[in-house]
């Protein structure tokens, strides 16, 4: 046999045998998913999960931040640092997801609202005021009395991000005089500038199309 041939030889006796290699593997005993056993009392071959099993990626074991709580408590704290960066996000997720009902404001009267939709409470009442950042983490997470969980729209960070923002927003509505910097405190009795004069009115003539007039 020439070399050519041989090799030839080697070539095709390489491929039969990774054929009948992916055969084997195709065809080796194996169970459907929801098929069939004999092997179980059951008689199915798709097994319970052991209890505990938790799916890679999903052990959420920090409490606070997951759930907001701390034991049966509602946390009174952010469990990560309040920064304008998170503010910012907070507002924007908020005017996305919550300025439906909640209005920009926070008062209740969103577009839906006024659609028929039934009305929120203010954030600005006393009681929810007085109510931990938690509190709200926890509704937007499992909702609330007419207002749905938001869970699978809105990210965890997102969800602190809103609770953040949300108590912002009611300091921003209910802050004390004691709470401004004492070099803005005299800003607070200073009159508003006047509006500024209109400028003139221009107007295109009659008989010219390029000059405008000003009255």
């Amino acid at each position: 046999m020439t070399r050519k041939g041989s090799l030839f030889l080697v070539v095709v006796l390489a491929a039969a045998g990774a054929a009948a290699c992916r055969q084997e593997m195709y065809d080796q005993a194996k169970y459907k998913p929801l098929g069939e056993s004999l092997f179980f009392p059951d008689n199915r071959a798709a097994r319970p999960l052991p209890e505990g099993t938790v799916a890679r990626g999903w052990l959420r074991s920090d409490q606070k931040l997951y759930q907001g709580r701390q034991g049966h408590d509602l946390v009174a704290t952010l469990p990560m640092p309040l920064t304008k960066d998170l503010l910012r996000r907070g507002q924007d997720r908020f005017n996305i997801y919550c300025m439906p009902c909640h209005d920009r404001t926070g008062s209740g009267r969103g577009m839906v609202v006024r659609r028929g939709y039934q009305p929120p409470p203010s954030l600005h009442l006393d009681r929810l005021r007085d109510a931990p950042v938690g509190h709200f983490f926890d509704v937007i997470s499992n909702g609330l009395g007419a207002m749905p969980d938001y869970a699978s729209q809105i990210d965890v960070p997102d969800r602190w991000a809103i609770a953040a923002y949300v108590k912002a927003l009611q300091l921003s509505q209910h802050a004390p005089v004691a709470d401004v910097p004492a070099d803005k405190k005299d800003s607070l009795d200073r009159p508003p500038a006047p509006p500024a004069a209109p400028g003139p009115v221009r107007e295109m003539g009659q008989g010219s199309r390029n000059k405008p007039v000003v009255r």
